[in-house]
Order: structure tokens, then sequence, then C-alpha cells
């Protein structure tokens, strides 16, 4: 009992300790989450736009700044109707925001770029 003591003793003060100092620096785990991963990674590629993706944007008055800084940034992906494991080139399903959504989107995330297929609003 008297080493269990010892332990908690030491363990809490350095747990709060480490939690402080990351929490000052801005560390997080969400980006190792695969939601976060996909965003991180569909934002680091080439956009292209398909003609119908393209017309969709016009009839819904949106601009591609809106579509990268908050539609896919903010998005969430559904993995249940996306098929992350197809090859070459993964396609994904992602709705904005995550409560109510309002955008769903698709798109390819192949090697060297994203292609985005649809937008539909949803209400």
């Amino acid at each position: 009992m008297k080493k269990l003591k010892f332990y908690a003793i030491g363990f809490i003060p350095g747990l709060l300790i480490v939690f402080f100092i990351l929490n000052k620096k801005g560390a997080s785990c969400s980006g190792y989450l695969p939601n976060s991963r996909v965003i991180a990674e569909t934002l680091s590629k080439e956009f292209t736009y398909s003609d119908n993706f393209k017309n969709e944007m016009y009839t819904y008055r949106i601009d591609e700044k809106f579509i990268k800084d908050s539609i896919i940034t903010k998005g969430k992906v559904d993995f249940d109707r996306s098929h992350a494991q197809k090859k070459p080139c993964p396609d994904y399903l992602l709705t904005y925001p995550e409560k109510n959504p309002r955008y769903e989107i698709t798109f390819e995330k192949c090697e060297e770029s994203v292609t985005l297929n649809s937008l539909k609003k949803l209400k």
C-alpha cells in the first residue's frame, strides 16, 4: 500500500504537468483519426472538378473557397457509404456540417489529385 501512495504522489502531478504543457502547445489527438487523415490528405492534393460538380456549384452559388475552407475542412466523411479500400482511387462521401448536414459531396482521392464528382444540397 505504501508503494501505491508513492506512485500516486509522483504520477498525478506528472500527469497534470504534461497535460498543461501539451495543452499550451496546442497538441491534440484529433489528427490521427480516420476522418481527419482523409481530410488532411484531400486538402494537400490538387483539386479537379467534374462538369457535373461545376454546374452544381453554379446552381447553388458556391465558390471554390467555400468548398475548401468550410465544406471539406469541417465536413465529416461517411465511411459506411464510402469505398475507402477501392484501388487505385478510393471514393468518399462527405457531409457538411457534421450535425444536421446541408451539403453532401462525393470525391475520388487519387495519388496526385482529388476529383470532386457531385455536390448535393440536402435541405
